[in-house]
């Protein structure tokens, strides 16, 4: 779900929404209201389906490492994850 093509089809499925209640209603007040609602509903889904690949995507993980709980780290993967703060404060950190 990539955000900015879900904004452009979202304002346009929000435009030809809008378009089509003027039409049917003919009241731009029943028309910004009823578009304001479909807005809100797809927001909600959106969140929803956000939510539900984020579920997807940390149940396939546990199933991949079913022996090892997820607070604990190994020795090795702990110091893989430092950083060396000498190299970093290096006042010539790029090559010349």
């Amino acid at each position: 779900m990539f955000a900015p093509r879900f904004l452009v089809s979202m304002f346009g499925a929000l435009a030809a929404f809008a378009i089509a209640t003027y039409f049917l209603t003919g009241s731009l007040a029943s028309t910004a209201v009823q578009t304001l609602i479909c807005a809100v509903l797809i927001q909600v889904g959106y969140f929803l389906a956000v939510l539900f690949l984020v579920w997807k995507e940390a149940r396939e993980r546990r199933k991949l490492s079913p022996g090892k709980p997820p607070a604990e780290a190994t020795s090795d993967e702990k110091q893989a994850s430092k950083v060396s703060l000498r190299r970093l404060n290096r006042p010539r950190h790029f090559n010349s």
